[in-house]
């Protein structure tokens, strides 16, 4: 009976009414809470557009800027190269006549200082330190002497064992009888490349290219190599003395400093690859020995796949070859950059003659929304705002990163 009474007093406390009630107001807190939630949702979403917006915004002022830097440094590369030229001294070039010859035999036959004067009066020798000079001849074939010149010694007995027995000074090999065999003094000095700027020069004087190079042609603003960019090494550089040519330079004391050779060499990125080069710079170290290797000169030159893509080029230095006639040719330098996308998108934009990856790397690289599918050059430059400060273009960057991978 108790019992019953009970839960009768309950039954009558809740009311249907009351349940209603209850219900309605649930429903209008959950109502409440759904408004509140859509407008934080709202408010979060406008706030994420302001961002992006200003994301966009911050993009497109960093490219603005980065255009207007690189542009700067195109004019910086003209004007460094004008003002070596115009601070070189006017060095004697005359032929070598039948009287030098004779001249030069005489002095043969007084030993070591004769030789001396012989390489001094050449132009080979860099001043004219007759002291140093005899005592490097007297040196002879010894492949730990260092002349003062732009002559590789251990290179060059290695390339033609023949100066080893020569009996005189390897420099003095090189310009009795090397240059006109076509030997080169240094692995950074293509005859070939050189010859092409200075064929009629050369062939009216009569003088080896190394010592027109030393005398003229470095004054001149001249590359002895295709991977030597005289002008950008300069820029980075301004303050190099008149008396010593930018890649003598560059071997000596520049690549201590981490100046680059060529956009399409970077040292650092080398170094890693090369870790057993030592003392050697590491565009002679690829000159030498690294293109053999296969070894990759920039994140977006991938030598081994350059040579796999193109059989035809055999034993030859792949980034040489897609400097100078790979990247005319549509040849692509890696699985990163696509040659004739690029071209296609930069229109006349890009100049005649002008390599597409370099031309990309100084300043094309801001000229265009997107260079390679998929990487919109704003909105990766929002999301990395770092390459700023690190003078990476996406793609570079995006390429130290592994690509896709």
């Amino acid at each position: 009976m108790a019992k019953t009474a009970a839960r009768s007093a309950v039954s009558a406390e809740i009311r249907p009414a009351d349940i209603a009630a209850r219900a309605a107001r649930a429903v209008k807190e959950i109502g409440a809470l759904k408004r509140a939630r859509d407008e934080a949702c709202a408010i979060a979403q406008q706030a994420q557009v302001r961002e992006a917006l200003t994301r966009s915004e911050l993009a497109l002022a960093l490219i603005e800027t980065l255009q207007a830097r690189d542009a700067a440094l195109a004019l910086a590369r003209r004007a460094a190269l004008g003002l070596y030229a115009a601070r070189a001294p006017a060095r004697p070039h005359a032929p070598t006549t039948r009287a030098a010859r004779l001249r030069q035999a005489a002095w043969l036959r007084t030993g070591h200082e004769g030789e001396a004067r012989l390489l001094i009066a050449s132009g080979l020798w860099r001043g004219d330190d007759l002291a140093a000079a005899s005592a490097y001849t007297a040196r002879k074939a010894d492949p730990a002497a260092r002349p003062d010149s732009l002559f590789d010694q251990p290179w060059y007995l290695a390339q033609h064992p023949e100066a080893a027995s020569y009996g005189r000074a390897p420099l003095t090999h090189y310009l009795l009888h090397g240059a006109a065999k076509g030997y080169a003094p240094h692995p950074l000095f293509d005859l070939a490349w050189y010859g092409a700027q200075t064929a009629q020069e050369l062939h009216a004087q009569r003088r080896s290219p190394l010592a027109h190079y030393l005398l003229r042609g470095a004054g001149l603003g001249r590359s002895p190599h295709p991977l030597f960019d005289v002008g950008g090494y300069l820029a980075q550089e301004p303050q190099l003395g008149p008396d010593e040519d930018p890649l003598s330079h560059y071997l000596r004391q520049g690549w201590r400093e981490g100046l680059w050779p060529h956009p399409l060499f970077d040292p650092d990125w080398y170094r890693r690859q090369a870790p057993d080069m030592g003392e050697t710079a590491p565009l002679a170290h690829y000159a030498a020995e690294g293109w053999r290797r296969r070894l990759s000169p920039h994140p977006l030159f991938d030598a081994a796949w350059y040579i796999a893509r193109n059989p035809d080029l055999g034993e030859r230095d792949a980034l040489a070859h897609f400097v100078t006639s790979g990247g005319a040719e549509g040849r692509d330098p890696s699985p990163w950059f696509d040659v004739a996308r690029y071209r296609g998108q930069r229109g006349e934009a890009l100049a005649a003659g002008a390599n597409p990856l370099v031309d990309y790397l100084q300043g094309g690289a801001w000229t265009l929304p997107e260079t390679r599918e998929g990487l919109p050059t704003a909105a990766y430059l929002a999301a990395n705002p770092e390459l700023v400060a690190r003078g990476l273009t996406p793609l570079e960057h995006w390429a130290r990163k592994g690509g896709p991978a």
